[in-house]
Formats: structure tokens, sequence, C-alpha cells
């Protein structure tokens, strides 16, 4: 299950950086959770050329990660949020805290 989830966050970073292409491949593996069989099928190619394509998409998108670190800023942020949040005491402030923690 982390590995799913841990996909599903790079590619909602990093997702738009991938072609047309694989990202309908890596969308319906990852979020329609087809076999590769399905995917080769729908998308005409072999089940060997969608396990291919997304062992490419994964060390891309954590390629990504490594070199632009954006999922690791917005987790310290978001940390760093809470607890500013837990040291406020006016309920106003702790409102503005809230809708930019909803926004990220």
């Amino acid at each position: 299950m982390e590995k799913l989830v841990e996909r599903g966050l790079l590619y909602d970073f990093y997702g738009p950086l991938l072609t047309k292409h694989q990202q309908e491949v890596y969308e319906a593996a990852v979020y329609e959770d087809l076999s590769l069989s399905e995917i080769a099928d729908r998308e005409g190619i072999s089940r060997q050329g969608v396990h291919d394509l997304l062992h490419r998409c994964d060390r891309s998108l954590q390629e990504y990660e490594e070199k632009l670190g954006l999922i690791e800023r917005f987790g310290r942020n978001r940390k760093r949020l809470e607890k500013l949040k837990e040291d406020l005491s006016d309920p106003k402030d702790r409102k503005v805290i809230d809708e930019i923690l909803e926004e990220l």
C-alpha cells in the first residue's frame, strides 16, 4: 500500500513532466489498477512494453524528486504549518492556517 501511495504522490507532483502516452499508461496502472495485460490490450502494445514503460516512468518520477525535492519540501512546510497552528491561540489565525493547509 505504501508503494501505491508513493507512486500517486510522485505522479501528482511530476506527472505533467511525462509524455501524454506515459501519463495514460501510468494512470491506468496506478489509479485504475489495471493489469499489464489490460493496459497492453487498451494501448496496443505488449505486456513487456507496458512493464518497461511503467518502470521507466517510476524511475523518471523518482529522479525528478531527487533533483527538485518538491515532495520533501511540501512535507516539511505542512509540518511547520501544523506546528504553527498548534502554537496559535486566536481562532481566526488558526482558520487562516487551516485554509492554507487545505490549499496544499
